[in-house]
């Protein structure tokens, strides 16, 4: 059950019409067999007994019998077909929106850990071999197995001795196939890791390409790349290599029951034991009853192989999302009390505390790697905290609907994301059913209103994957404009300004300013003088508090973010 649930990334039911039908669909196609034997059994019986005539009459009724049955098999094929391919191509549309709805509820530090490839090759590659057991492998191994079981039953009852010399050698190659299993298990995971591997490598190299063209690290130069197809040339060639071999020694354990079949008949033949009806009737049989074994054993193998990918699929699915089911409270205040966090083993935050009250500006400042961003994180609940919590309202957040919570909050980041859709949709991420007029307000308030209006097609303009079509400050205010048109109570600021020049800047300033207006605003900053008007400047330095004040408190206090401020003074004077 563990196997069919793998291979169906969770969802055993999907196999439930393709087997049936199938199946009906293979003993309906044993039909034609039954009514050969018949027809043997008429056509032999004035030579076995001289006296009897042929019944001619018995034979048009097989014969408008067989008719019938390839009626019979095409009705049953249709829907078999139809389920298989139907089934399998829902199960992967439904898993891949399954799968991504799962990844959007589970943690960033999970994530972060993973290898976005390695995600990529999951949702597209595994989904797609859940798809190919569906439609291809099950099915038709189930089906397979049943027509040869049903002969065994039928064929039992005309003579057991000739039937177990037909079955005689099955247990072997059963047994065979189960004791290679292990082997055939690693082999898989070998290759599908090398695969991975490869894919990760494809993805870093289409990423990297700006860098590997301006350093020359194209075509065969670029080592990663080369030695990742090498070495998934090398596991395909092993896993084919050494898992054929196998499947033919089954394959000729099964087909050897035929000749220990022949011999046997011949020996009761001779011996009066057997009549040649009979052993005409096995003969018809068994000539067609391996094919479908056949079909299952290479089947099987493949099975065990996409089966590894539907595993991998259930094991990501069964990591558990964010817990959390309370609505957050209507009160927008923000306190961290005693947290911390690590990245793996990575001390990133200790013993941190501070608190944000409704509507106020909050600025955190400190050297790269003191632990501003991950602040910002956990207010936003991408990470819960591994001791300490961040309370919203005076609520512990980790109680908290993450969904719900991300709804109370708009995020600008200095790195900004836009996606391959139109500048009205990317805007319109911020409230999904805002109308037109509702997204050039909050474009107008962002400043890119005008920019949006002169091109080609305004607002329907498509931009590249990531904004690749836009400069740095286009991108950063239709970013502003979608955090704008949400209207959340919470807004987060990740050094939204540091890498702009100043006409940018002035823009983006402006912008912001309306933004977070009657806004908890919690923003990291980069320029000091961005921030010197903020409620209150939280300086961290290797994931700790060490000052917290106004802007002329903490001048005063001559510590870090004097120095700071001294500094980034004096570069700008020179």
């Amino acid at each position: 059950m563990s196997m069919l649930k793998n291979i169906t990334a969770g969802n055993p039911r999907v196999l439930l019409k393709p087997v049936l039908y199938t199946t009906l669909a293979n003993v309906a196609g044993l039909i034609p067999f039954a009514l050969l034997v018949g027809a043997a059994r008429l056509i032999f019986e004035p030579f076995i007994h001289p006296g009897a005539s042929l019944q001619s009459a018995g034979l048009w009724w097989i014969s408008g019998g067989l008719l019938m049955s390839l009626i019979l098999l095409y009705l049953c094929e249709v829907p078999a077909y139809r389920s298989q391919y139907r089934g399998a191509y829902d199960a992967s549309v439904t898993g891949r929106s399954r799968l991504a709805e799962h990844l959007r509820k589970l943690s960033l530090g999970f994530l972060n850990k993973r290898d976005p490839g390695n995600l990529a090759n999951m949702m597209m590659g595994d989904i797609t071999m859940v798809e190919h057991g569906i439609s291809h492998l099950v099915p038709q191994m189930i089906g397979a197995v049943t027509m040869p079981l049903l002969a065994l039953i039928g064929l039992s009852f005309l003579d057991w001795r000739m039937t177990l010399a037909l079955f005689a050698a099955f247990p072997v190659a059963i047994l065979l196939v189960l004791l290679t299993s292990r082997i055939q298990r690693r082999l898989g995971a070998n290759h599908m890791r090398a695969k991975i591997n490869a894919a990760n490598r494809l993805q870093e190299y289409l990423n990297g390409i700006r860098v590997i063209k301006a350093y020359q690290l194209t075509g065969e130069r670029f080592v990663r790349l080369e030695l990742a197809f090498k070495e998934l040339m090398r596991h395909s060639i092993r896993i084919e290599g050494l898992l054929g071999p196998i499947v033919l020694a089954a394959i000729a354990f099964i087909r050897s029951g035929l000749t220990w079949m022949v011999m046997i008949g011949v020996y009761l033949l001779l011996a009066g034991q057997l009549d040649v009806i009979a052993f005409v009737s096995f003969l018809i049989v068994g000539t067609r009853i391996y094919d479908p074994l056949t079909t299952a054993l290479v089947n099987f193998a493949e099975f065990r192989y996409h089966e590894q990918a539907g595993e991998r699929i259930v094991q990501l699915l069964n990591e558990p999302v964010m817990p959390g089911d309370q609505m957050p409270s209507q009160r927008h205040d923000i306190e961290l009390r005693h947290v911390s966090f690590r990245y793996g083993e990575q001390p990133v935050l200790e013993d941190v505390s501070m608190s944000m009250p409704f509507r106020s500006f909050t600025a955190l400042v400190g050297p790269s790697g003191s632990g501003k961003s991950t602040v910002l994180r956990m207010i936003a609940r991408f990470y819960d905290p591994n001791q300490g919590s961040v309370l919203l309202g005076g609520d512990d957040m980790r109680q908290m609907d993450p969904e719900a919570l991300l709804r109370k909050v708009s995020m600008v980041f200095q790195d900004v994301y836009l996606f391959q859709d139109t500048i009205g949709n990317n805007i319109r991420f911020g409230k999904s059913d805002a109308t037109q007029a509702e997204i050039e307000a909050a474009a107008r308030q962002a400043c890119c209103h005008d920019f949006i209006s002169k091109l080609p097609n305004g607002y329907d303009t498509w931009v590249g994957e990531g904004g690749s079509t836009l400069s740095g400050g286009e991108k950063q205010r239709i970013s502003i404009a979608r955090a704008i048109l949400k209207d959340s109570p919470i807004v987060l600021l990740d050094e939204a300004t540091s890498s702009l020049d100043p006409e940018n800047e002035k823009d983006i300033q402006q912008a912001i300013d309306r933004l977070v207006q009657g806004r908890t605003v919690i923003a990291i900053a980069h320029r000091l003088k961005t921030v010197r008007n903020a409620d209150r400047i939280v300086v961290l330095d290797k994931g700790r508090v060490v000052e917290q004040g106004r802007h002329d408190e903490l001048l005063d206090d001559n510590g870090l973010y004097a120095r700071l401020w001294k500094r980034q003074h004096e570069g700008r004077e020179s």
